[in-house]
């Protein structure tokens, strides 16, 4: 794809550089893409020849302090609608569908909430709930639950913890990939050994950090703390994907969202993991968004 689709900014009110990429068939369906963390807009590449099938406009954004666009202190989850609405405004699409993948689904839920009439539908893919419900950490690996009271507790030692990721991503972002696998579940071990997958991974990974590792350390903190709102306040529709052997973002908490979310049309996977569901569901889950 032509760099000048990947690395395009807008100017938001506020004066921020917000950047973004776009996939799939330009004069197709919109659906705005909200990477996982750590990760970017170069995300939205895995889902590029789904959105050529089936005539879909992918537009992936980085949030603020990630990629290539500029971090903003203080901010909220509801703050990114505000971000995301100029974005559309300006691009000129009205109403949009909207899909999350891990940690970009509280930025999904936050869109919900705050603009349900500019949405067309919405998504959630291997998505937390948020962390300040008894559930939340059960099943997750010590490693997990020990950054999840990191971010409630020590910030700056979130920052430390990305700090030493994105190191290693600007050097070695394959090996830093690698490094990782051992922790997986076979079918995310499985699609994360495909050489594509390994180099839409290593790419979207070295550009999370391409300013510093500021803004993802914000994005995870935000992660484990207060959301700002409810999700049995979400007006929408909401489709929810998740694997039942995912190890990053454990099944209970899919299981939770489908339960509080008024509306919500729930689908799990009992051989998917974290990574291979979208990958291997790609075309299905945007199908379903834009029928």
């Amino acid at each position: 794809m032509a760099g000048n689709k990947i690395n395009q900014t807008i100017t938001l009110r506020d004066g921020r550089l917000l950047g973004y990429a776009e996939y799939g068939t330009p004069q197709g369906k919109p659906v705005f893409f909200f990477h996982g963390n750590p990760s970017s807009r170069l995300g939205g590449r895995l889902m590029d020849e789904a959105a050529n099938e089936i005539n879909v406009r992918t537009i992936a954004i980085d949030r603020p302090g990630i990629g290539i666009s500029d971090f903003k202190p203080g901010r909220q989850y509801l703050d990114w609608p505000d971000d995301v609405t100029q974005l559309a405004d300006i691009l000129r699409v009205d109403r949009f569908a909207i899909l999350g993948i891990s940690s970009g689904a509280p930025h999904t839920a936050a869109c919900a909430f705050k603009i349900p009439d500019r949405l067309s539908a919405v998504a959630i893919v291997s998505g937390p709930c948020p962390f300040n419900i008894p559930v939340a950490t059960a099943g997750m690996s010590m490693a997990w639950r020990l950054r999840a009271l990191t971010g409630q507790r020590a910030p700056w030692l979130v920052r430390l913890f990305f700090g030493i990721i994105a190191r290693s991503a600007r050097h070695d972002p394959v090996g830093a990939i690698s490094r990782t696998m051992g922790s997986l579940p076979e079918p995310d071990r499985v699609v994360m050994a495909q050489p594509e997958v390994v180099q839409w991974s290593s790419d979207s990974l070295r550009e999370a950090f391409r300013s510093g590792s500021r803004g993802a350390a914000w994005d995870y903190a935000l992660l484990t703390r207060p959301w700002g709102f409810k999700l049995d306040e979400l007006s929408v529709k909401v489709q929810l994907w998740h694997g039942e052997v995912d190890a990053t973002i454990p099944v209970r908490m899919g299981r939770y969202m489908a339960e509080v979310i008024p509306k919500c049309q729930a689908r799990f996977f009992p051989d998917e993991g974290h990574i291979s569901l979208i990958i291997n569901h790609a075309k299905q889950i945007l199908g379903n968004l834009v029928a």
